[in-house]
């Protein structure tokens, strides 16, 4: 499997390549030159099969000939042997036709695990073979960061950087990346948005000459591997409920678009995907897209769905290449005119297509907490405020057809927003025993401006640090 560049002026790269670079060099995003596509009786060999193993069979489609489908395996095993619950993904039925696709159940309570987890492994594996060390420096609005920090911590060949927005993610999601005090990690509150931190990393990541001192790795979902290692829990669920055999539907919580773009890579491998919908909250560049084909950026509001307080959607760019016919100068074109206007002109030929199978829904914050309030009245549901909007949307958008199951993806434990909880149910979930101090343990982090020059200082200086 070869990987090219979504710009079309960066030299076209195997796997292990493509994970150790994270953002193209000319500023786009890799992805696969042939997508691998499944024939319904290879769908129905998948059945049954535990996740690790779901999981390395279908990632090896992406790895090949670098990483082996056995050694994957080995990896696939580690990465989800910690999870706290025996399907790794449990699928539950929260009303008729409509079921929950848990992915909270990794040691960071968020979906980031399903693939984090992993990414550490993949990262270990390549840079010892190669002999290699490697600065990660991530952005986050509060589920990635803390997934990739435990994946990474205490791991000899990485150093992290982790930004986040300051002020503008939950306490817990704060203190399960700040409470880690391994010397190989560093937590930097940025005076900013999501948006700006994002503006941050991709800016390193284009400074060449700091990019190639530092030899700068990504773990957002600009790299390829985390969309790579996403794939397998929407196959996990669609086999569940009869595929290849009866198509399903997605509802997918979405801020940066890598999860829902997993679901559309499953879809183009094989699966019988009908639907794809995509919840928004009040930062809803995404739904105004899919509905009107309202691309422009606008100031972001912190919401009580933080993790989707996103207006600069990354991985869009993966899929605008796909709508432009891989057309590269084209892409690349539409992406500069979007950072300079903050309006991205989509082709209507284009939005037409996406519109196909994208279906947008928007909730206000007073709509999520009704929702979590109906949930665990009417089922019994706790939800947390990400996965009550994508519940939401499952039943609004859902497909005419009532024999298609619509799978909400649940991205976060209710436990990691305990306010909006508390405040749509009248009491407070707790955390899981193994986190039940981390209000009381010792947080780590600095606060800086939203200023290159003064991220690019500290991350230097902590790379350089921890290689002496």
């Amino acid at each position: 499997m070869r990987y090219l560049s979504t710009r079309g002026e960066a030299p076209v790269r195997e796997f292990e390549d493509v994970l150790l670079a994270g953002l193209a060099e000319d500023g786009g995003l890799f992805l696969p030159e042939t997508w691998p596509e499944l024939s319904a009786e290879e769908w129905r060999a998948l059945r049954g099969l535990p996740y690790a193993e779901l999981s390395a069979r279908l990632m090896a489609l992406f790895t090949a000939p670098a990483i082996s489908e056995a050694e994957l395996l080995t990896m696939t095993r580690a990465a989800y042997a910690g999870f706290g619950h025996a399907a790794t993904a449990p699928l539950v039925q929260i009303e008729p036709g409509i079921f929950s696709l848990e992915l909270f159940h990794g040691p960071t309570l968020a979906f980031k695990d399903m693939a984090m987890q992993l990414l550490g492994r993949l990262f270990d594996h390549v840079l010892a073979k190669r002999g290699q060390r490697v600065t990660i420096v991530g952005a986050t609005s509060g589920d990635t960061g803390s997934a990739a920090i435990e994946a990474c911590r205490d791991r000899a060949a990485v150093d992290m950087v982790i930004l986040h927005p300051e002020g503008r993610t939950s306490a817990v999601q704060r203190r399960q990346m700040t409470t880690v005090l391994s010397p190989n990690i560093r937590n930097i509150a940025v005076q900013g948005s999501f948006d700006d931190c994002q503006d941050l990393v991709k800016a390193m990541f284009n400074d060449a000459p700091f990019r190639n001192e530092m030899k700068l790795s990504a773990v957002n979902s600009i790299n390829w591997a985390r969309i790579a290692a996403q794939i397998p829990y929407y196959a996990y669920a669609a086999l569940a409920l009869g595929a290849p055999d009866r198509p399903v539907a997605f509802s997918v919580p979405t801020g940066n678009f890598g999860n829902v773009l997993a679901a559309w890579v499953a879809r183009r491998m094989g699966l019988p995907i009908e639907r794809l919908i995509v919840g928004a909250n009040r930062n809803d560049i995404l739904a105004r897209f899919i509905t009107s084909n309202d691309m422009s950026a606008r100031p972001v509001e912190p919401s009580l769905s933080p993790s989707m307080d996103i207006q600069v959607s990354s991985n869009f760019e993966r899929l605008l290449f796909e709508l432009l016919g891989r057309d590269a100068k084209a892409t690349a074109e539409t992406m500069t005119r979007f950072r300079a206007e903050g309006r991205m002109p989509v082709p209507d030929a284009a939005w037409k297509q996406a519109t196909e199978l994208f279906h947008g829904f928007t909730l206000s914050d007073e709509g999520t907490l009704e929702e979590i309030r109906r949930l665990y009245a009417e089922s019994a549901y706790l939800a947390d405020p990400h996965t009550a909007i994508g519940t939401a949307a499952a039943r609004a958008m859902r497909p005419a057809d009532a024999g298609i199951p619509v799978v909400v993806a649940a991205t976060a434990h209710p436990a990691k927003f305990p306010d909006a909880v508390e405040k749509a149910t009248g009491f407070r979930p707790a955390l899981p025993p193994r986190m039940a101090d981390l209000h009381e343990r010792e947080e780590r982090f600095e606060v800086l401006p939203a200023d290159l020059e003064a991220i690019e200082t500290v991350v230097r200086g902590h790379a350089r640090r921890n290689a002496a």
